[in-house]
């Protein structure tokens, strides 16, 4: 394929929200659509395997291996932030865990100015790109691209203690986290179809590359959006070191995520005035939100000795390691089939929180995240996070070179509230622990260690200790048609130019409470039926929330207090 070539759309980035925009844009014949992505193939074992996770995440062939700037309330680590460069984005890279984050979420985003992005007009697009494993409902579909399941059904015993604890502690059980109720305790969801990684280049991009009218072209480097005036007309671009264009007759759709998508804008003269002027890039048109209000979660590992032989670190040994992958290769069953991630917990971390801010993945196992043992023996852990934060940063372009990275700065941690909510999550989870339902397994406190009590304590150990979850969000943020701070628009559509849109997590005005892959694919279903002006009716579903949130944090008192 050469330059100069026109397409109805370009789509800059083939992650979560770029594959299926390539999938729902195709569908009409008479549409072309060409697709650039700078990593390539996505077929390596250690993608598609789910437990093999932490290994593409940590591969540069596969992922930005971006860090952030020393950041100032972490003791001035400098933090990974991973992001996708494969078919497939991140969605190749993820855990796999499947959220939609809390009915409330998605109305905040319209209190933020993303008129009908509440939660019943988002609602049908979840249950549009969804195949679900099990009944569907007014909140769970069956027959969309995406599967949906719980990977090997919690054989684990280990799963339902911790979920039981969580009853035991006052809390709720929830049969749905992504239906009714996501409060409470219950088991977890993944991307997993047949044993294997159900990213978004295996449920949407792989069917679409099949018509004609898209092309696909990876090894790329977009370098900047073409602009005649106000109006988007193509992309620059480089392909082993040589430069190219090509052209639209429609649109641009910048899906390179929250880090790619505010830099790919700024590259192209599309920013804050300062930021540009410090990187040598001339002004093409101001936007001050660019790059602005970057969100992620933080999490870090409660850990335990187990007291019963039954936890993941017995599996963690070369031979073992080869078994769980031969009996995958051969059958795509076994503990090579999951993420591991098969239970959870939803809850509030003080009364007066209206929603859940605090999320639990549950791991039979005491390990790191690059799959290394933590400790010698048996072991399990909670990886817990405050899912609402309140601080913010900013990702800027250093220099107008596309290949020199740019600056991230996330924040975390600068505001008391965040702060607080994690020493709620070392309390609370001690509690939950503590519980009768857990006696059998608990054994010592491993991280972070019983000695580990008072406010200043806990907050030296956060700040020793947290991790990204991986969520970077809000990045181009959508907002009303004339706030000036805002990126997009509801339309998503960047705002003061033509023919130009945003389409993924940066433009989430706030962080959902949960994993951010699912509703990044929701913002794409939705943002292509824009496109197409034949938008989905919206739900009117109800959802739970505790009538008594101002004053209480669970529903009952626990069976035993432990702090």
């Amino acid at each position: 394929m050469t330059g100069n070539q026109k397409f109805d759309y370009i789509i800059v980035g083939a992650g979560s929200a770029g594959c299926v925009l390539a999938n729902r844009l195709t569908e009409d014949a008479n549409t072309s659509v060409l697709l650039l992505e700078t990593g390539g193939s996505d077929r390596s074992i250690f993608i598609q395997m789910p437990t093999a996770l932490s290994i593409p995440m940590n591969t540069k062939k596969y992922a930005w291996q971006f860090h952030t700037e020393p950041e100032p309330y972490l003791n001035n680590r400098e933090m990974h932030c991973p992001r996708g460069k494969v078919l497939g984005g991140s969605s190749s890279i993820n855990g796999m865990v499947y959220v939609r984050g809390h009915a409330r979420d998605f109305d905040e985003w319209q209190e933020h100015g993303a008129q009908d992005w509440d939660y019943q007009h988002c609602l049908p697009y979840f249950k549009k790109a969804e195949d679900w494993a099990f009944s569907a409902d007014e909140y769970r579909a069956k027959g969309g691209l995406l599967a949906v399941n719980n990977g090997n059904n919690m054989q684990n015993p280990l799963y339902q203690a911790f979920i039981d604890a969580g009853t035991d502690a006052g809390y709720l059980s929830t049969d749905d986290y992504n239906g009714f109720q996501q409060e409470g305790f219950g088991a977890m969801h993944m991307t997993v179809k047949n044993g294997v990684r159900w990213s978004a280049a295996n449920a949407y991009l792989r069917p679409a590359m099949q018509r004609p009218n898209l092309v696909v072209k990876t090894g790329v480097q977009v370098s900047r959006v073409l602009l005649q005036d106000k109006q988007a007309i193509g992309v620059e671009l480089y392909h082993n070191k040589s430069k190219s264009q090509f052209f639209v007759n429609k649109e641009v759709i910048l899906s390179a995520g929250s880090i790619g998508s505010p830099h790919i804008l700024q590259l192209s003269g599309i920013g804050k005035p300062d930021t540009l002027l410090a990187a040598g890039i001339n002004l093409h048109h101001e936007l001050p939100g660019v790059g602005e209000n970057l969100q992620d979660h933080l999490e870090f590992y409660f850990q335990y000795q187990c007291k019963e032989p039954l936890s993941l670190n017995s599996k963690l040994g070369p031979l073992s390691k080869l078994a769980i992958g031969v009996r995958w290769i051969l059958f795509k069953t076994g503990l090579g089939a999951t993420n591991h991630f098969e239970s959870c917990g939803f809850i509030r971390s003080k009364a007066g929180v209206e929603w859940p801010d605090l999320q639990y993945h549950f791991l039979p196992a005491a390990m790191r995240y690059d799959g290394k043992s933590a400790f010698d023996g048996h072991g399990f852990q909670l990886h817990i996070g405050h899912n609402k934060p309140k601080s913010r940063g900013w990702v800027r372009a250093t220099s107008a070179d596309p290949f020199s990275p740019p600056k991230i700065q996330f924040n975390y941690l600068h505001h008391q509230e965040d702060i607080e909510a994690f020493r709620a999550c070392v309390r609370l989870s001690r509690e939950i622990i503590a519980q009768p339902a857990m006696d059998a397994y608990r054994g010592e406190e491993i991280q972070p260690g019983s000695d580990i009590i008072s406010d200043e304590q806990i907050d030296t150990f956060v700040r020793s200790a947290v991790e990204s979850a991986y969520h970077p969000c809000g990045s181009c943020r959508m907002g009303a048609a004339d706030d000036p701070n805002a990126v997009v628009d509801p339309q998503l559509r960047v705002r003061g130019l033509t023919g130009l849109r945003v389409v993924d997590s940066s433009v989430f005005p706030t962080i959902p409470n949960g994993n951010l892959n699912a509703p990044t694919m929701m913002v794409a279903e939705r943002a292509a039926d824009i496109i197409k002006q034949d938008l989905l009716a919206g739900a009117t579903a109800k959802v739970h929330q505790d009538p008594l949130w101002q004053t209480r944090q669970r529903m009952h008192s626990a069976k035993r207090v432990t702090l």
